[in-house]
């Protein structure tokens, strides 16, 4: 059982997200991780309820290249389980059938060639890749474990497009 609760605060939506213990969240008890971008507009604030029952938050940080913003999480439960600012654009590192990777650097062309961001293995901390892009079609390609891997895709307008970047097992 899921249930979705979007609360607006100025320029700043608030997203509650309640799930049943059925997922082994908070042993029986429901778990609540909410997500909102900071007043700053500089971060993404996660806050969830833990497994003893105490509140813990986490600030995941808003990076800017030029206009287009970005940010990275997925690292634990409560990220992967949080819906996060609706940016057009999520990347996807995966290896083999299921594990994630992270440390990826980013290069993200417009349908010209022009490079409209890169982003260095070092700011790529999780597995899941957030970017505020304008409508358009986009190169993408991303460099992990040594292996360059490349994609296509195009944003639409009040959309978010996921975009999973996968590489070999063992290459």
């Amino acid at each position: 059982m899921r249930r979705h609760r979007i609360q607006h605060w100025g320029h700043c939506a608030l997203l509650t997200i309640t799930l049943a213990s059925s997922l082994g969240i908070g042993r029986g008890l429901a778990a609540t991780t909410v997500s909102k971008i900071s007043p700053s507009g500089d971060a993404v604030a996660v806050e969830y309820t833990g497994e003893d029952g105490k509140t813990y938050q986490e600030t995941i940080p808003i990076y800017q290249a030029g206009s287009i913003r970005y940010f990275v999480t997925g690292i634990g439960l409560e990220e992967r389980s949080a819906q996060y600012p609706p940016f057009p654009l999520k990347i996807v590192f995966v290896v083999g059938p299921r594990a994630y990777l992270s440390q990826v650097s980013v290069t993200i062309r417009d349908k010209e060639g022009k490079v409209l961001l890169q982003v260095p293995s070092e700011k790529v901390t999780g597995p899941w890749l957030f970017v505020d892009l304008p409508p358009g079609r986009y190169d993408i390609s991303a460099t992990g474990n040594q292996t360059e891997v490349k994609t296509k895709t195009t944003i639409t307008t009040g959309h978010t497009q996921a975009v999973y970047l996968r590489w070999k097992e063992g290459g």
